[in-house]
């Protein structure tokens, strides 16, 4: 499938377009980086050992590249200072966005971070806003960590299970792609949920 769109399914530069993909996505989030693993996911069910991703390579790679990437949008954004604190401070939706997050760190309640990588565009509002509120990385990066992973486990075995129960098809990529877009909507609902005082 990825041979056909012109992806070097067959050898190792798949990891580097996966990596690059998936990193650079927290500044351009319509870098279509969850449906780049999920058709490599479903190459890998497919196929044999020798000439497509293994599967668990194909998930800490991606990862290890959610991480990487939120921490330099969080390294970047805690140097940005009072620009971006301008920015920020424009947009009532980044503002309230960044409050949210400062009060669930505080509280030891991370599970926003994990909720926002599913979450269109969430990653970078989160990445960036903890950064720059000046968030301890001892609060933010172990969570960012669990999104990463989770975020990665969940899309490739999207891909693989798809690909199992449709076959190795563009049908199976289409529905596990779905079911990604599926999970972001309702990361997004979640996230713009007021929270509940108690």
């Amino acid at each position: 499938m990825l041979e056909q769109v012109g992806l070097p399914i067959g050898s190792p530069w798949i990891y580097a377009v996966v990596a690059l993909s998936v990193l650079l996505d927290v500044f351009l989030p319509v870098l279509p980086s969850g449906v780049l693993v999920i058709t490599a996911a479903t190459a890998a069910a497919a196929g044999t050992a020798t000439d497509v991703p293994d599967i668990l390579a194909l998930t800490l790679c991606a990862a290890t590249a959610s991480v990487l990437g939120d921490l330099v949008a969080y390294r970047l954004a805690w140097r940005g200072g009072a620009r971006l604190d301008r920015v920020i401070s424009r947009s009532r939706r980044l503002t309230t966005a960044q409050e949210r997050l400062g009060a669930a760190l505080a509280q030891g309640g991370g599970a926003l971070v994990v909720l926002a990588r599913f979450a269109p565009a969430g990653r970078s509002v989160v990445s960036l806003g903890a950064g720059a509120a000046h968030r301890r990385a001892r609060d933010f990066l172990p969570w960012s960590a669990l999104a990463g992973f989770t975020w990665a486990v969940y899309s490739v075995a999207l891909g693989w299970f798809g690909a199992h129960w449709l076959g190795a098809s563009w049908l199976a990529a289409a529905v596990s792609v779905g079911a990604l877009f599926g999970a972001g909507a309702g990361a997004a609902f979640l996230m713009r949920r007021e929270p509940r005082t108690s």
